[in-house]
């Protein structure tokens, strides 16, 4: 008997688009933060000169406060704040519903210190510089008993928070958070309590702490950060994930903002869960019954970066939905893009077939099939690099994909052939069995190598950016390139994403395979009442594919009836079956 699924079913081939806030839009420019809102936040300097910098001063060039800073490039641009915030989003929402994007996954908004807020400061409380009243807000904060829940107020940067989820669902649009449930920050009132008062505080064991002050015995206070992070330390755990105290307040804010004063309506749709390979499986699953119990439709997806046979044990009907789908991103990068690494067409088809297979009903169509993140170089810098990154070794591929480690990476912009490449990509994503997620401003044509460049201000069509004429060590790239909204590609994904949208069978169609040829792929999505084609040529040469029905071809126009398809270089077709 087949398994009943368990995933969402608003999920199900939703378009989804990542926004890293603090880069998206600056909507209120009375709550920038502060030198002293980054205190604790790394590289921990309060000495150096600050500036909200120029959203449209060329990236790597540095500006006249940054000269002479006495920090490196990569800590210089880990310290630039640009003001984004909530309100920016929120003003930005036009733009997201013309797009076509259904649901949007927010990277970190909880009170943090840096610039990505992996490094909370709390799960209960949106960043104040996200909101219209930081000082207020931190005033009302401090009234508060933090581990007792009964005394959390609701500050403006969260009754913001509550307007923009408001603002999406009258869009008929979603929204999930990003919850980062392993560690927190040096400024989390947890660690501030820890450190503080060492074993005499009531959240003592909430942390993992390898030894406590003690002058008389010669040891200094230390705690496990995550990686090796000391800006980054653990909360405790055991065999079953996180300990009483951590796991009771994780339930507790997931409340909060699942239903907000107790309205489920009001809440968020879901989560993203930062680094979850890190936390014991028991805590997810009683997680997601806590999550579930709450909302039973939220939906619930993870960052896990592994081969498909580590993340089955996670996609299981217990513990999560989906999880940001890095697979399903090598399999398409090593047919289409890659040069090194390249697979043929037989191995691409068994890929995505293993994709469906290897999971229970209905978990293919609710996974995040993206081709990066904040945490990878953009797809257009990656295609230029395309000879020397291999994308699915992700350790390796992470280091190298930033200028500090590879001094030899190509940061020029990508050329109209090359943009090819991304098009092609799309063409898959949008219709492949899932759920496609675009990393912002990919699809305004930004490029850029992986963390810190890839959180580069938004390119907004009515902004005049400043070329990049300066490389990272701050010698003159050959030529200047030039920076600005590519409106031929963003209208390339809106029809892609309208196309995707309209199509049902591109949606919740079964998937099955047409043509596997040496540069040729095609596939049919096929639900009752429609049957659609795809077909995709990965090729420089054209190529002719035969077709049996009579079929409208909606990406390149025009009817075609039992005769040969024209396929033309790096290009495909999508055909609906009369």
């Amino acid at each position: 008997m087949m398994r009943a699924e368990f995933v969402p079913e608003w999920a199900k081939g939703i378009v989804w688009y990542q926004i890293f806030p603090e880069r998206f839009w600056n909507g209120d420019r009375s709550n920038d933060p502060k030198l002293t809102d980054q205190r604790n936040a790394w590289p921990l300097d309060q000495d150096a000169p600050f500036e909200i910098h120029d959203w449209t001063a060329e990236w790597y060039l540095r500006q006249p406060y940054e000269q002479n800073n006495g920090l490196d490039m990569w800590q210089t641009l880990h310290r630039r704040r640009y003001g984004g915030d909530l309100q920016g989003i929120i003003d930005r929402l036009d733009y997201l519903e013309d797009l076509g994007v259904g649901a949007i996954y927010l990277n970190p908004v909880f009170d943090a210190p840096s610039e990505h807020k992996y490094d909370g400061a709390s799960y209960h409380h949106i960043d104040p510089n996200f909101g219209p009243d930081p000082a207020g807000d931190r005033a009302l904060m401090a009234t508060e008993q933090p581990h007792d829940p009964a005394t959390w107020v609701w500050t403006s940067a969260d009754k913001l928070a509550l307007k923009l989820i408001a603002e999406l669902h009258k869009r008929g649009m979603r929204v999930i958070f990003d919850g980062v449930f392993n560690h927190m920050g040096l400024n989390s009132w947890v660690f501030r309590d820890v450190e503080k008062n060492q074993q005499a505080s009531p959240v003592a064991d909430w942390l993992k702490v390898e030894s406590w002050r003690d002058e008389a015995a010669g040891t200094a206070f230390k705690y496990t950060g995550w990686f090796g992070y000391e800006t980054l330390p653990e909360l405790n755990q055991d065999e079953n994930g996180l300990t009483a105290g951590p796991k009771g307040y994780v339930f507790a804010a997931t409340e909060r903002w699942l239903a907000p004063n107790g309205d489920v309506s009001a809440g968020i749709d879901g989560w993203r869960l930062d680094v979850a390979f890190c936390v014991e499986h028991p805590f997810w699953k009683d997680w997601r019954k806590h999550v579930k119990s709450i909302k039973p439709d939220a939906y619930l997806t993870a960052e896990i970066i592994r081969p498909i046979a580590t993340t089955q044990p996670y996609l299981q009907g217990d513990e999560f939905d989906a999880v940001m789908n890095y697979n399903f991103a090598w399999a398409g990068a090593e047919w289409i893009i890659q040069h090194n690494n390249r697979i043929t067409t037989a191995e691409l088809d068994r890929q995505l077939h293993e994709l469906i297979d290897e999971y229970p009903a209905g978990v293919a169509y609710v996974q995040q099939n993206l081709f990066g993140s904040h945490d990878s170089a953009r797809i257009g810098t990656h295609i230029v690099n395309r000879s020397a990154l291999d994308f699915r070794d992700w350790f390796v591929y992470h280091a190298a994909s930033k200028p500090e480690n590879n001094p030899l990476l190509d940061l020029r912009k990508p050329t109209d052939e090359e943009r090819k490449l991304q098009k092609l990509f799309v063409l898959l994503q949008m219709t492949y069995v899932g759920a496609p997620m675009i990393y912002y401003g990919d699809e305004a044509g930004m490029w850029s190598a992986n963390d810190p460049d890839d959180r580069q201000p938004m390119v907004w069509p009515e902004l005049t950016f400043d070329a990049q004429t300066t490389a990272p060590d701050q010698t003159p790239f050959d030529a200047p390139q030039p920076v600005g909204f590519d409106h031929e590609l963003h209208a390339f994904y809106k029809r892609m994403i309208q196309i995707h949208n309209d199509l049902p069978a591109l949606k919740v169609g079964d998937f099955e395979t047409l043509l596997v040829e040496e540069d040729v792929y095609g596939f049919v999505r096929r639900t009752e009442g429609q049957e659609v084609v795809v077909l995709l040529n990965r090729s420089d040469a054209t190529q002719t594919v035969r077709v049996d029905g009579n079929f409208e071809d909606v990406l390149n126009g025009g009817m075609i009836s039992a005769e040969m398809v024209t396929l033309s270089p790096l290009w495909g077709s999508i055909l609906v079956r009369q």
